[in-house]
Order: C-alpha cells, then sequence, then structure tokens
C-alpha cells in the first residue's frame, strides 16, 4: 500500500525558483523571395511548461501581453499581409481573466512577408511580449538586425544573443540601488516561513475525490452491498486470516480499478486536453447540461446504468475465489454502482482536470473511500451489526446529492457565460440561484416538498433536522454575499465559493471607485489598485510617500497580465487581515512590468545594456538589477529611509496564512528598527 501511495503524495510538493529566468529562445532569418520580396523569419523554442500569447487573440479586449513585433525605420519596408503564426498554437480559457486567450506552447514560427526599397539598409526592431507558467510571468523583450543585402534564399540566421550598445547622444539610466542589492542578498528574519510547502490544490483534489467516495457509499445503489460482499469473504475463506486478505485484495482493488481509469483517461486525452475541456466554453455548456440531467436522475425522474450484459459478465469471472475473481467482483461493483458513482465521479473528473496528475488523484481519494469499508468490516465483520439498515434515508441521499449536481451545474455555465461574454449570468443571478436551490435543499430535508420515489416524511430524525439545520443555515450565509464590502464597494466575496461563483466585480450593479484626488496631484502615479487598495505606480513617489507618512513600503512587481498576480489579489489579498494590513501599515507601490505606455525618450540602461522603451521596461531593468530576478509576481517589504529590505522577498504561494506571517514579520523589523532595538546587529 505505501508503495501506491508514495508517487502520488511526493507530488504534492514544490519549491519556487528565483532567479534570472530566460524560457524563450528566440532566432531570426531572412529568406530572398525575388530581387524585391523577402521572408522576415522568427522563430522561437519554449521551456516545458512555458507558453507566452499569439499576436492574434480573439477578444480585443484580453487582458495578456501578446507577442508583437515592431519596425524602427518602417519607411524602407512595405508590409505584404500580416505576420503569419505556426507552430504549437491552442485556444484555451483561463480561469483567472476569465476569458478566452490563443497561447503558444513549446515552439512556434512567424513569418512576414515584405518589400525592401533599398536593400543595403538592415532592418532593426525589436518583439515584445509575455511569457508564462503556473507560477510566474516574465517580460520576453527580443531585439532584431536583419542585414538584407547578404539574404539568400537559405536565409541568414542569427540567434538572440544581440547586444545593445549605446552611443554618447543616447539618453542613459542607472537604476541601481547599493543598499537595495546588498540587503536583498544578505537579509534574514527568523520571523518568516519556509517558502517549501505542500501543493494544496493536490491535496484539495485529493480531499474532494475521498469526500466523493464517502457520499458514494451511503447511496442505495453501495451501501446496501457492504455487508454482503463482507459476508461472502467471511463465509467462503477457510479461516479468519484468509477473509481478512479476501477484504484487503478487494479493497485494493477497487483502488486500482479507480486509479487505473483516471490514469487512462490521462493518458488518452492528454493532460492539456483535459485542461482545454475544463475550459472550453463549449465543453462547459455540455458539462452543464450532463449535469442537469445526472441530476434529474439523482431526483427519481429516470435511472442512468450500464448495460447489464457487463456486470453479468463481470459477476460471472468474480466467483472463482482467486485473486483475479476477487478483481473482478470489484469490478462488478464498479459497473453495478454506476447509476449512483457516475455522477459523483463525472463530477470530480471535471473538477480535477486542470492538473497533470488531477484525475488519477481525485480517483486515488474516491477509491479510497470506497474501500476502506469493505476492508476494515473484512477485518472486523462484528463491526458489521453496528452499520444502520438500508431504508428510504438512502433515497434521501440520492436527492440531495441532485440538488448539489444542480448547483455545480451552474458553475460550468458560468464559465461558458464569461467565456463567451453572454453577460447574463452574473454575480447577482448566479447567488440568487444559488440561494434558492439550498433553500429547497432544506425544504426537501424538512419533508416539505417531495420527488417521485420518496415515501411521505411520518418523522423527522435528529439527524435529518441536523442537515436541515446544516443546509439552512449554509443558504443564509449565502445571504451574505450581497453585503457591500466596505473594503472593496463592492459585493462581499464569499472565501468559501471561490472558484465556483463569478468575481464579485463581474457584476450588474456595483461600479468601481476611484481614488484621493489630493494625492493623484502631487504623485502622478498613485491610483487605486486590485481590492480598492490605494497604491502608487512609480518607486521613488511611493517611497517619498512612505517616508512622510512613517510606514514601510511593499514593493509588488506585478503585470496587468501576470496571471498568479490576479490570484494573489483576488484570493490573498482580499483577507481581512492581510488587507487591512496593506491599507493601513505599509505604502503599496505596483509596478507593471508589462506596462506599454512609452516613455518620453529610448533610454539606456547602464546595467544591463538593453534598451527601455517603455515604462515596463523600465520597471523590469529595476527589478534584475536590485532583485537579480525578471519573474512576477515579487513582493519586496523596504524600510523606505534606508532603503533596505526588511525580510526575504517571496513570489506567488496560495497559503494566505503565510501571507500574513510575511507582512506581519516585515512590520515587526520594521517597527524593531524604528525603535533601535537591533542596535547591535
Amino acid at each position: 500500500m505505501q508503495y501506491l501511495l508514495y508517487p502520488l503524495f511526493a507530488l504534492f510538493y514544490f519549491q519556487a525558483t528565483p532567479g534570472i529566468l530566460k524560457p524563450a529562445h528566440w532566432s531570426h532569418r531572412i529568406e530572398k523571395v525575388n530581387d524585391t520580396q523577402y521572408k522576415l523569419i522568427y522563430e522561437v523554442k519554449l521551456d516545458h511548461d512555458w507558453g507566452t500569447y499569439s499576436q492574434y487573440q480573439d477578444n480585443p479586449d484580453s487582458p495578456v501581453m501578446p507577442i508583437e513585433f515592431n519596425y524602427e525605420d518602417s519607411s524602407n519596408i512595405r508590409f505584404i499581409g500580416r505576420t503569419e503564426e505556426s507552430g504549437h498554437i491552442k485556444k484555451i480559457y483561463d480561469s483567472v481573466f476569465e476569458t478566452e486567450v490563443v497561447k503558444i506552447i513549446e515552439s512556434a514560427s512567424f513569418t512576414q512577408l515584405v518589400e525592401i526599397i533599398d536593400p543595403q539598409k538592415p532592418i532593426t526592431g525589436y518583439k515584445n511580449g509575455q511569457v508564462c507558467n503556473s507560477e510566474r510571468c516574465i517580460m520576453d523583450d527580443y531585439d532584431f538586425t536583419f542585414q538584407v543585402a547578404s539574404a539568400t534564399n537559405t536565409g541568414q540566421v542569427s540567434s538572440e544573443a544581440n547586444t545593445t550598445t549605446s552611443t554618447d547622444n543616447d539618453h542613459t539610466i542607472d537604476q541601481s540601488i547599493s543598499s537595495l542589492q546588498t540587503s536583498y542578498s544578505t537579509v534574514k528574519s527568523t520571523c518568516t516561513t519556509e517558502e517549501k510547502q505542500i501543493s494544496q490544490s493536490h491535496l484539495l483534489t485529493f480531499f474532494f475525490g475521498f469526500l466523493g467516495g464517502l457520499l458514494a457509499l451511503l447511496t442505495p445503489c453501495v451501501f446496501p452491498l457492504i455487508p454482503l460482499t463482507v459476508s461472502y469473504f467471511t463465509k467462503s475463506s477457510k479461516d479468519r486470516a484468509s477473509g481478512i486478505r479476501n477484504g484487503i485484495l478487494y479493497g485494493l482493488s477497487i483502488i486500482a480499478i479507480y486509479v487505473g481509469i483516471g490514469l487512462l483517461i490521462t493518458s488518452l486525452f492528454g493532460a492539456t486536453a483535459l485542461n482545454d475541456l475544463s475550459t472550453n466554453w463549449l465543453a462547459n455548456l455540455i458539462f452543464f447540461v450532463v449535469f442537469v440531467v445526472f441530476a434529474l436522475s439523482f431526483f427519481g425522474y429516470y435511472e442512468i446504468t450500464l448495460p447489464s450484459s457487463w456486470s453479468t459478465k463481470t459477476d460471472a469471472l468474480g466467483r472463482n475465489g482467486s485473486m483475479i475473481g476477487i478483481f473482478f467482483m470489484a469490478f462488478t461493483l464498479a459497473i453495478v454502482s454506476f447509476s449512483c458513482t457516475g455522477p459523483i465521479i463525472g463530477t470530480a473528473l471535471v473538477q480535477s482536470a486542470t492538473s497533470t496528475i488531477g484525475p488519477a488523484i481525485v480517483m486515488f481519494g474516491f477509491a479510497l473511500a470506497l474501500a476502506l469499508p469493505f476492508g476494515l468490516f473484512a477485518a472486523f465483520p462484528a463491526w458489521l451489526q453496528s452499520l444502520p439498515k438500508s431504508g428510504s434515508w438512502m433515497n434521501s441521499v440520492k436527492v440531495v446529492l441532485g440538488f448539489l449536481e444542480l448547483a455545480l451545474a451552474l458553475k460550468f455555465l458560468s464559465v461558458s457565460d464569461m467565456t463567451s461574454h453572454w453577460g447574463f449570468l452574473r454575480y447577482e443571478l448566479f447567488m440568487g440561484l444559488w440561494i434558492l436551490l439550498f433553500a429547497g435543499m432544506s425544504a426537501y430535508l424538512l419533508g416539505w416538498i417531495r420527488f417521485p420515489h420518496d415515501s411521505p416524511l411520518k418523522k423527522k430524525t435528529p439527524l435529518r433536522w441536523a442537515f436541515a439545520g446544516l443546509s439552512l443555515a449554509w443558504t443564509l450565509y449565502l445571504c451574505t454575499g450581497f453585503f457591500t464590502n466596505q473594503k472593496t464597494h463592492s459585493y462581499q466575496s464569499l472565501s468559501l465559493l471561490s472558484g465556483l461563483a463569478p468575481p464579485a466585480y463581474y457584476n450588474f450593479f456595483k461600479p468601481q471607485q476611484i481614488g484621493d484626488l489630493n494625492l493623484k496631484q502631487r504623485f502622478p502615479s498613485y491610483s487605486k489598485c486590485a481590492n480598492n487598495l490605494d497604491c502608487f505606480k512609480d518607486y521613488t513617489e511611493g517611497v517619498t510617500y512612505a517616508k512622510e507618512i512613517g510606514k514601510p513600503v511593499l514593493l509588488d512587481f506585478t503585470g496587468y497580465g501576470c496571471v498568479n498576480c490576479r490570484k494573489t489579489e483576488e484570493n490573498i489579498w482580499i483577507d481581512e487581515m492581510v488587507w487591512s494590513k496593506l491599507k493601513n501599515d505599509f505604502v503599496l507601490v505596483s509596478l507593471y512590468c508589462d506596462d506599454e505606455t512609452p516613455l518620453d525618450q529610448l533610454t539606456y540602461s547602464i546595467s544591463t545594456s538593453k534598451k527601455l522603451r517603455n515604462i515596463g521596461n523600465k520597471w523590469e531593468d529595476f527589478q534584475i538589477v536590485n532583485f537579480q530576478q525578471n519573474s512576477q509576481p515579487l513582493y519586496v517589504p523596504i524600510d523606505p529611509f534606508d532603503q533596505e529590505i526588511l525580510v526575504p522577498a517571496r513570489g506567488y504561494h496560495s497559503s494566505i496564512t503565510e501571507y500574513q506571517q510575511f507582512l506581519n514579520c516585515a512590520q515587526q523589523t520594521f517597527k524593531s528598527k524604528a525603535t533601535g532595538s537591533l542596535g547591535q546587529n
């Protein structure tokens, strides 16, 4: 058993990789077509798990930063058609930005047909864009020069090792700050936590599957089989030891079958295809219909079953008593119980499809919960006497699951709505429908409404009253989602519905707020950032203001198209304690490394020897020079008086608790420095 568990749980761990990243490797060449026409060809190879964004996004308001080729002197060029793309290009739905994006993975090439007026003049320019993986994003700029006069029919290739030099007439900038550089490499803190942590997404996937297995045990398709199967093992076995062995083998067979199904699904469709299915608008619309069909089945209007010949065949193979026979008995359970377990498994698989090993993990959790009773009761058959008797309560479990299926169906419809920009299933309507569904569940548990297979409810047991109370409490909790969040001036987003309900800002009636006009006059970069927080978008302005009010700076290297920046803002910064500290105890300085606003003039970085054309280039250069990193997000707490780093910087992690500790530690260190308690240090 330990060898089955180890490879799954070993995948629950990860560690961030800091430093200068270069996951996109570019080259370019020029090919001669005839005396006046040439092909400008660009090629990129991307490291594993990294992707960039196509020039041509279906949504003109897409928040991602697409590839863009810019030519510094186009007077010598006449462009023929658009820049054509080929390679590994796919359309996916981004759940953070709630829109479809066209993404490039592995490799691609770009071809632009041009007509050259004077072949003696070189073609110079640059490409900009963004490269992201599941943890971080970086800006990806690339300068190119084509020597037209030397072009042949096979092309002249240049690599990405181009260097930029400045002349005496060029504007230069040196953004290095020695105190930042020194403290970044030497800062230590005893009150921060380790960067390494358990991947919560995989643990939640396992828990979700395990919970589904427990629910499946309580259905009328599975629960009555527990005493029948265990009794068969104990009666047909020669002694108690063999009965226990057979029960354990039966449980392991259940695990092997369901995990095998999860691995088979991944191998057949591939992790990428599964993720596309889980985010594609049409697939989600189909899931919505399927889940409604499942829900009506649970309500008792019809039954979904696999062909009876399948169970007959596997049951015959399972009666020989051998290990193979025990395996086929487990297979018979999977087939016979499909009408109850199918909808639960389907829900779990769809929810887990965004991870490479998600289907295997969720099926392992499901199968483990399903298999445990058979192994335990085989080892301790006397426990069978403590099992409750089968009865109408099991049908009530199915109906409750039906309500849950309808609620989850709305989640898939919501994805389709946001992806296709229909705009009808916004926050208010979604939450209202959920409130109605769980109010209906409460009414059902109290016996006020019935479904086809229900008999009249003569007596309400304490357990039924308890579940009715929980359902009613959950309904009231959902109602609090319509309260106004005084921080964001939008609706009170409910943390327990994160990833299920549309974001609170996707609503009908709550417009966004504006910032302090007096601060805006003094500091042009001041604005309102995520969650209605005050922020500055210029380092010098932010530090100046922080000195005035005597607060530490939280430097936030971010990007408009940075996925994990949005995750941090929507899932961590919204936390009451985190939001309060960012609002009251820090000066937030958000430096957008993908801001395409042009600088007043082309600038050369003395430290990195790169051309800085826009504000994003400037802040990326600032990050590289002082912190030796080029990925976003990066959060750096700074003392504005001596411009030293207070505690070690951190990238993206999903733990709210760790972020709270991170801010507490930075604030504590700042106060200690201010009072001189660290004097000897």
